[in-house]
């Protein structure tokens, strides 16, 4: 397990290297470390010491907990279960720890759903793209048709709802929430 945990460390930094463009002599540089040593410890010749991680988290601009982190690295599928109300079934498509407070999440709304009640109006932004059927968006005083294949994108401190285009059959929403979009959107009858 310790060889595995230094494994994930060192393919972090070496990952995290490489995607800035940098050389090991330029993140060397940054953390005031041989290049040599900094090869040795990517490269697994070498163990990591704590006192090596602070200047190698810092200078990859990372924090030392995201840098040794550990959970997550085992089982990447989600096995989303499916949430039922009536007309509407969801699926949730993100853990709980999201990143950023950011929800994914599946719809479909049968064809013969009707969205009731008020437009809604919450802090944020939304965005959803149509997998099958066609939605109808009202936003504000208009209403858009986005059709498979298209995806739309507001501010959702304009009245809002999305539905069921009458004759395009059962819809199919992938969407993303921040917080206050999932609460409103996925915690209520509607």
């Amino acid at each position: 397990m310790e060889q595995d945990i230094d494994a994930i460390i060192r393919g972090r930094i070496r990952g995290l290297r490489l995607a800035k463009g940098w050389s090991l002599d330029s993140l060397a540089a940054r953390c005031f470390m041989s290049p040599s040593t900094l090869s040795r410890i990517e490269t697994g010749h070498r163990r990591i010491a704590l006192d090596q991680l602070v200047p190698l988290a810092r200078a990859l601009d990372t924090t030392l907990d995201d840098l040794v982190d550990t959970t997550g690295t085992d089982d990447v599928v989600i096995r989303a279960l499916p949430q039922h109300r009536p007309g509407v079934t969801t699926w949730l498509l993100s853990r709980e720890r999201a990143v950023a407070g950011v929800t994914v999440a599946k719809a479909r709304i049968s064809a013969d759903h009707v969205t009731t009640g008020e437009p809604r109006i919450h802090p944020g932004r939304e965005w959803f793209t149509v997998l099958a059927g066609r939605a109808r968006l009202e936003l504000g005083d208009r209403t858009f048709l986005v059709n498979p294949g298209e995806a739309a994108e507001f501010d959702t401190m304009t009245p809002h709802r999305i539905g069921v285009d009458p004759g395009a059959g059962d819809l199919e929403l992938l969407s993303i929430f921040d917080r206050d979009g999932e609460r409103t959107h996925l915690h209520t009858d509607d």
